[in-house]
């Protein structure tokens, strides 16, 4: 258990889960049985993970990683989802980096330097989205304002992933919903449609 505890990075004095041991358990399972995913998953450590209701009976696992670590994840992302997949009992695995938002400075607050746009509000909804959909590419976004004000964002994904995602559709809605608190649906686009200014 110790070289699997050495997969969770946490603050002194904090114990992890039993959900956080299980993912760490099976990533190091991973990387000393499959050869080529050794080398980048020797890297790879987890910040926290969740397990979410997403409805309908099924269960989600959110996993956080710290993101310098994130382009040795993104190398075999898709692989290590999939092996999770087997290994967590049929719950989707979602992968997201653990960002930090900073809060808008105001007049009274004092700042040593100016906020980065990364740690934006905005900018870190946009990179969750980015994350969760990963390797599949954004390729449009379209905002809906209702009637009574509410908003809903329709994210539409590259269509060539449409049989090898959709599956996990309704997940990125409500695992997005958990982490922001916005509404988003995500679709692939129907043939012929313009999205992002390109037809698909």
């Amino acid at each position: 258990m110790s070289s699997a505890r050495s997969k969770i990075v946490k603050p002194a004095g904090v114990e992890p889960d039993e959900l956080e041991l299980e993912v760490a358990r099976n990533v190091y399972e991973l990387e000393q049985n499959v050869p080529d995913l050794r080398a980048d998953l020797r890297v790879l450590q987890i910040v926290a993970a969740k397990e979410l209701d997403i409805g309908h009976n099924k269960r989600a696992v959110l996993i956080f990683v710290p993101v310098p670590l994130l382009k040795s994840l993104r190398r075999v992302q898709p692989r290590l989802v999939r092996e999770l997949e087997k290994k967590l009992s049929d719950r989707h695995v979602v992968f997201v980096a653990q960002r930090r938002i900073l809060r808008k400075p105001t007049r009274t607050s004092r700042v040593g330097q100016k906020r980065p746009r990364s740690r934006t509000l905005t900018s870190v909804h946009e990179k969750l989205l980015e994350d969760m959909c990963f390797p599949t590419e954004i390729v449009g976004k379209r905002t809906k304002v209702k009637v009574d004000g509410s908003r809903v964002t329709k994210v539409y994904l590259d269509r060539k992933d449409h049989t090898s995602l959709e599956y996990k559709l309704d997940t990125f809605s409500s695992v997005y919903r958990r982490l922001t608190g916005k509404d988003v649906v995500f679709e692939f686009p129907r043939e012929g449609v313009y999205v992002g200014g390109q037809l698909d």
